[in-house]
């Protein structure tokens, strides 16, 4: 009988060694993942900015001093003053203008009491005031409220243009049935009517100094219908040319930006408008610099400014908008275009070059610009070596690489990598420049471009 303690031999086997696919693919894909992640964060990422239109305008803001050819008219005797003529009326020489009562002239209609009759308008000035609505609501924008004022402005000349023929009907009878009550004052003149007088009125371009342009103490008065006069008073001026001047304290950054204009674009703040005007300047013995603006049209809208707030725009240029720091600069060898070519079969565009058996062989290329002016093409410098020699199609003559000329532009990525991109600047700002749009080999709307250029060279991945 076996003994039950005697020890069993227990002996142990190398397992066999099986493939397992799965630890395979874990870690292929651990190690792409490390790959990836490792590349991600020491890749040079680019940042992207997206191509608009847009543009730069150079502007400076003055308050500039109006001068006109106007003169100042003078109440003819001590009364009561009306006027047969509205405010920036044009009347003809010899036509009468104003008034002189003994007493105040109650307008009939108060008079009477009858407020409705004094308030009806008649057809032709409601279809006036409406079609001025109408017009009003359908250019509005709110972006320039001062159209508003306009439209207020307009109305009320239709409106006081119905009191003032009810008022000249009142005169007129007046003058029939009493006539020793009513004197009656004519032009000498023909011109423009405004009852606003400021002093100014016999002011010359060459008086206009720095106090002038201050503005200090500055103050107008305006002659009203039934206002109490006394002789020698002025009461309105007449402006007598259409040509007016606005006189402006230049800085010395406008100097030296002015020197040969003879023309200026102005933008008048009052609405927005803006025109053109002759321009001169001239350095006075207060030692400052003083611009002469004339203008030949729309003096009648300003008639009642001395003061007007308005903008030089010295430059308005609309094109690509792009930030400055895109901007990059490159090499390109220039050909004559005649020695572009077609190769084979093919509708590809290229260049024949000599080979060590000096026989042409085509090379396709791409055209980097195309300089029309002077008949030369730009080509890449890195796919062709220095001194490589072309040979002309259809003749003997031969060319070697090695002129060169300089490019601005930038590094568009639309296609997830840098292709260089030709610009033409056309205006620029403080960060911006404004380049042409059109042309085949530059920009076009839309276009993503390398924010930074110099973090890039021609055909770098884009991550």
């Amino acid at each position: 009988m076996a003994s039950r303690n005697k020890p069993i031999k227990i002996n142990s086997y190398k397992r066999k060694w099986s493939f397992n696919i799965g630890v395979l693919l874990f870690g292929v894909i651990f190690i792409y993942l490390a790959i990836t992640v490792f590349t991600y964060v020491t890749s040079n990422r680019v940042s992207v900015y997206e191509v608009r239109k847009g543009s730069v305008l150079k502007d400076t803001a003055y308050t500039g001093f109006i001068v006109r050819e106007e003169s100042v008219v003078s109440s003819g005797a001590d009364g009561y003053i009306n006027f047969y003529v509205s405010d920036k009326d044009k009347v003809a020489s010899g036509k009468k203008v104003y008034a002189i009562s003994t007493s105040e002239i109650i307008p009939a209609a108060a008079d009477d009491g009858d407020v409705e009759d004094q308030q009806t308008l008649t057809m032709e000035e409601q279809g006036a005031i409406l079609q001025k609505t109408q017009a009003f609501i359908e250019r509005f924008d709110s972006q320039y409220y001062t159209d508003a004022y306009n439209f207020k402005n307009d109305v009320e000349n239709v409106l006081l243009s119905s009191v003032s023929e009810d008022r000249v009907e009142q005169l007129n009878a007046i003058a029939k049935s009493d006539s020793d009550s009513l004197d009656i004052y004519k032009t000498d003149h023909d011109g423009i009517i405004s009852f606003a007088v400021d002093g100014y009125e016999d002011t010359v371009l060459e008086a206009v100094d720095e106090q002038a342009l201050l503005r200090a103490d500055y103050s107008e008065r305006e002659t009203t219908n039934n206002q109490q006069v006394e002789a020698g008073d002025p009461i309105y001026k007449l402006v007598t040319g259409e040509t007016w001047s606005v006189v402006i304290l230049l800085t010395d950054k406008s100097v030296d930006e002015l020197t040969d204009a003879t023309r200026v674009k102005v933008r008048i703040a009052k609405d927005d408008t803006t025109m053109w005007a002759e321009f001169s300047m001239e350095e006075k013995t207060d030692g400052n610099v003083y611009g002469y603006l004339t203008f030949k049209k729309g003096m009648i809208h300003y008639i009642s400014e001395r003061y007007l707030d308005i903008e030089l725009i010295l430059e308005d240029q609309t094109g690509l908008k792009i930030p400055k720091s895109a901007k990059v600069t490159k090499s390109f060898f220039v050909i004559p275009e005649d020695y572009l070519t077609q190769g084979g079969n093919s509708q590809e565009t290229g260049i024949l070059c000599m080979d060590e058996d000096s026989a042409p062989t085509f090379t396709s290329t791409e055209i980097y610009y195309r300089d029309e002016e002077d008949g030369l093409i730009y080509l890449d410098p890195e796919a062709f070596e220095s001194h490589t020699v072309l040979a002309k199609p259809d003749s003997s003559e031969t060319l070697t690489l090695g002129e060169k000329r300089r490019l601005d532009g930038v590094y568009c990525i639309n296609k997830g990598y840098a292709v260089f991109k030709q610009i033409e600047i056309l205006s620029e700002s403080e960060e911006y420049y404004i380049v042409k749009e059109g042309n085949s080999y530059s920009l076009s709307n839309y276009d993503h471009i390398a924010l930074d250029g110099s973090s890039l060279r021609e055909h770098d991945i884009v991550y």
